[in-house]
């Protein structure tokens, strides 16, 4: 690892871990040693970053020079603050991390007033129960659907069932309590959607569908939307 870029990693742990950090603390996260952490909080003094704290108090980041504040109001503050706890709760690992991250950059760039408010906002995400692990890799899957390239993956149903799919990934959506991958199914020749605990041995194809995505999509919802409304409908006859 280059210094430029344990110097970012370790600007991003005292971001995101809660204050004071201990150099202990940061050992442990950037996988350096404690007279390469004292080095690099002098070096990021240096350039501009101030860094409240000492060895053997932990370290407070005070001010990120190298950001400037950010201007939000403060409904937005709240409606940001709640989506990335949001994600953080429910996200898949990497997003989860990455929502974290996210906060701990946000704070760093408000006003002194916001970032306390940030720091004690009223509104919360919170779940009793994680969704399930997914048992693939889901930042694979999210390039892949970006890139709008055909994936394959084996595949076991709510009855136990197993099969092998390729399909063209279109948007993965938190329904319910699980992370689903909405698609088109090459198999079955139609729209499907498949809960990413029960998917493994994903792989890239090789094949691409661009640019068919959007479009896809947009239809996928239609029906989904239509079938809604149908059953609403139903229920309200039936009532």
């Amino acid at each position: 690892m280059n210094r430029t870029h344990r110097l970012f990693q370790l600007m991003q742990t005292l971001r995101r871990l809660p204050a004071p950090v201990t150099a202990q603390a940061l050992v442990d996260e950037t996988g350096v040693s404690l007279r390469t952490i004292y080095r690099d909080i002098d070096a990021l003094r240096g350039l501009g970053a101030v860094i409240d704290g000492e060895t053997g108090f932990g370290y407070t980041l005070i001010e990120d020079a190298t950001l400037p504040p950010l201007a939000f109001g403060d409904d937005e503050l709240e409606a940001l603050v709640l989506g990335l706890r949001e994600v953080a709760v429910i996200g898949d690992p990497a997003l989860a991390k990455a929502a974290q991250s996210a906060l701990a950059k946000l704070k760093a760039r408000l006003p002194a007033r916001q970032t306390h408010r940030l720091q004690h906002a009223v509104l919360d995400a919170r779940r009793f129960s994680r969704p399930p692990e997914p048992r693939i890799d889901v930042k694979a899957l999210r390039a892949a659907t970006w890139d709008e390239a055909t994936v394959e993956f084996q595949y076991e149903d709510g009855k136990g069932d197993r099969s092998q799919r390729q399909v063209d990934p279109l948007s993965i959506v938190f329904m319910q309590n699980a992370h689903m991958l909405m698609a088109w199914c090459h198999l079955r020749q139609d729209f499907r959607a498949f809960r990413l605990d029960r998917m493994w041995d994903l792989r890239l194809t090789g094949a691409n569908f661009r640019p068919r995505r959007v479009p896809l999509l947009r239809e996928y919802m239609e029906i989904l939307k239509a079938d809604a409304l149908a059953r609403a409908k139903d229920r309200a006859t039936e009532g």
